[in-house]
């Protein structure tokens, strides 16, 4: 998730400062994503750096305010009106343990699943429990606290769902046909291809 296109958009409303800047954040993000006041400053001071946005006035309180610049609104415009690039490869912690679990030898990975299921399901009961501290409002806050907590049910039902396909999976092949042993081979030194960082294909050799 991008913060800075965030607070870049929530800056195209009007000037904002600092700590302004984290509550108009948590208001529209349902507090789902804490940001601490010095990860504010310092994405105010990058963007001041890249010309999209600028110091203003202060108050009598002595809060700076920061001002968007049209570079800045150009590049929400440009923000909202892309789609969200997911990458070719993964770095899922999830997948990764599971992928390295399953083919190491005398590893129980039907174990590692099912502790990993009963995780994820008191995690997705957990989401499906709570509740909005202004649910009896209409609002534009209880709906933006919705619209991420249903983002994270479903991610939460659809890794429950992928776990299940993972351990049906794997039931289906012998322990022999997916172990892998130390390679004897010695890799070549030097860093993957551009063809297998990018695109998680296996490097040359």
């Amino acid at each position: 998730m991008s913060v800075r296109q965030s607070l870049l958009a929530i800056l195209d409303q009007g000037p904002c400062y600092g700590y302004q800047l984290r509550a108009e954040f948590d208001r529209r993000t349902g507090s789902t994503w804490p940001l601490n006041v010095g990860q504010i400053y310092n994405t105010l001071e990058r963007l001041e750096r890249d010309g999209l946005v600028e110091r203003g006035d202060a108050d009598e309180q002595g809060h700076v305010y920061w001002v968007i610049t049209d570079a800045g609104s150009a590049e929400v415009a440009g923000w909202l009106s892309s789609p969200v690039e997911r990458g070719a490869g993964t770095r899922d912690e999830l997948a990764i343990k599971l992928a390295v679990a399953a083919t190491l030898p005398g590893v129980d990975v039907t174990s590692v699943i099912q502790a990993q299921r009963r995780a994820s399901l008191s995690r997705m009961q957990e989401l499906q429990r709570a509740t909005y501290a202004g649910a009896h409002s209409d609002g534009p806050e209880e709906l933006a606290w919705t619209l991420v907590i249903d983002s994270l049910i479903f991610a939460a039902e659809a890794e429950l769902r992928w776990l299940d396909h993972t351990e049906r999976r794997l039931a289906t092949r012998p322990r022999y046909a997916r172990e892998l042993g130390l390679s004897a081979d010695r890799p070549k030194r030097g860093r993957p291809t551009k063809n297998a960082a990018t695109t998680g294909a296996p490097p040359a050799v």
